[in-house]
């Protein structure tokens, strides 16, 4: 059934997919199309269940179809679907949002983590009246022309360029590309740019090109050195908002970025983006400013609210410290596994973030320049002997896994014996 479905979306989508990475681009096989999902669980369109560690590229923290959520949804559908006016509905999450988030003076809700991106950059520029954009080798900023720049996620498939046809010249050469984690190029590159750099854009902790986890200082010097140059720091949070903890990592580093984009868990599972920060920065966003940004369907009440209900829930007493200790455990018991094994897996986890990288156990990873250059072959037979066991995760050697609120003890345990056979079965 599922190549079927896939023969007949190849003869009206691109590729038969709405976005890259869902195509199985270099897994062996077609996609599987799923029907439907609960909790920690994805179902297939022929009946086949499998525990997701996936979890739609990180929006469900608390599982798919929270029970509780799901209430606030169905009284949301009930109400109104949009509006295109203003509403109570985004100023509560906006309240929220600024009342909870340090960096977080005002706050724009927009469509997805893309659009967030793009409106903070235009931001960035209008605020600054400076031209160029810093951004980091392996580094996803979503498909903003200016971003398809040695970018990550799905143009990191070892294939000619990490870019994208149909980016001109003068878009790139606003864009200025610098090594993840080097200061000394960071320093030269200000030394020789700061008057025309509106802006530097990171992940700080970039999961889109695996997980690199960053040195404190290196970040640190980000915020010094554009502190000291009048240049804007850009934090994208689009995956680690609300997820590494309710502050994400400007919390966790206690750095506070001049913006932050924001998208996945605060729409609840439905379609969100969101940019913010400091205030005199964010006024000069139309209305009251020069920068225009606007949206038909921004602040969609339905996303507003599962937002809202997600996000209190995921803030509750505890849960962060609950999560990330399970995450840990559970990365922990996968080690174990691997080593029993005997298999060439390196593991790097960060909260309930976790990735799995094939023939790289002692090697260390720091930059895209560091990944074995046979990493998507191994991990392409590694995928699908987790298939075979009844385990989801993202069909990218690049993407890493999420851990939910819904991975409880006894889904783990399962998990577990599931993942000690594929490991076992894992040809290397």
């Amino acid at each position: 059934m599922t190549q079927e479905l896939f023969e007949r979306s190849l003869k009206v989508t691109p590729g038969g997919v709405h976005s890259p990475v869902r195509s199985f681009k270099g897994m062996g096989r077609a996609p599987i199309f799923f029907k439907s999902a609960q909790g920690a669980s994805i179902t297939d369109v022929q009946g086949n269940e499998y525990i997701d560690f996936c979890q739609s590229f990180g929006p469900l923290i608390l599982g798919h179809r929270d029970k509780d959520v799901q209430v606030e949804i169905n009284k949301a559908i009930d109400d109104v679907w949009t509006l295109g006016a203003a509403d109570p509905y985004s100023l509560e999450l906006a309240e929220w949002m600024v009342d909870n988030i340090e960096p977080l003076e005002k706050v724009r809700f927009v469509n997805s983590g893309t659009e967030a991106v793009m409106s903070a950059l235009r931001l960035a520029r209008g605020f600054t009246k400076r031209d160029k954009i810093v951004k980091f080798d392996g580094c996803y900023h979503g498909h903003v022309d200016s971003m398809l720049v040695k970018a990550g996620s799905g143009l990191a498939d070892g294939t000619a360029a990490s870019s994208s046809s149909g980016v001109t010249d003068n878009q790139a050469a606003d864009t200025l590309v610098l090594p993840l984690g080097d200061e000394t190029a960071l320093i030269k590159l200000f030394e020789n740019e700061a008057k025309n750099i509106a802006a530097v854009i990171i992940e700080p902790l970039p999961a889109n090109f695996g997980l690199l986890p960053l040195e404190l200082e290196f970040l640190k010097k980000l915020r010094e050195i554009t502190k000291q140059n009048d240049s804007l720091l850009i934090f994208d949070e689009v995956i680690t908002g609300f997820r590494m903890a309710l502050g994400g990592m400007a919390e966790i580093t206690n750095i506070t970025p001049d913006l932050v984009t924001y998208g996945k868990i605060i729409g609840g599972g439905f379609p969100v983006g969101a940019f913010g920060g400091r205030a005199d920065i964010m006024d000069q966003t139309a209305p009251l400013g020069s920068v225009y940004q606007a949206g038909t369907l921004s602040a969609n009440p339905i996303s507003m609210r599962a937002g809202l209900a997600t996000l209190k829930k995921a803030a509750k007493s505890d849960h962060y410290e609950v999560l990330n200790k399970r995450s840990a455990d559970f990365a922990n018991a996968l080690r174990d596994l691997i080593n029993k094994a005997g298999k060439n897996i390196k593991l790097v986890q960060e909260g309930s973030l976790i990735w799995l990288c094939p023939n790289a156990m002692d090697k260390e990873i720091n930059s895209p320049a560091d990944l074995p250059q046979d990493m998507q072959t191994q991990f392409k037979s590694l995928f699908s002997e987790l298939l075979k066991q009844g385990i989801y995760i993202a069909p990218s050697g690049y993407e890493v896994m999420f851990m939910s609120h819904a991975h409880d003890d006894k889904i783990i345990e399962t998990a577990l014996l599931k993942f000690e056979i594929a490991f076992r079965n894992f040809k290397q």
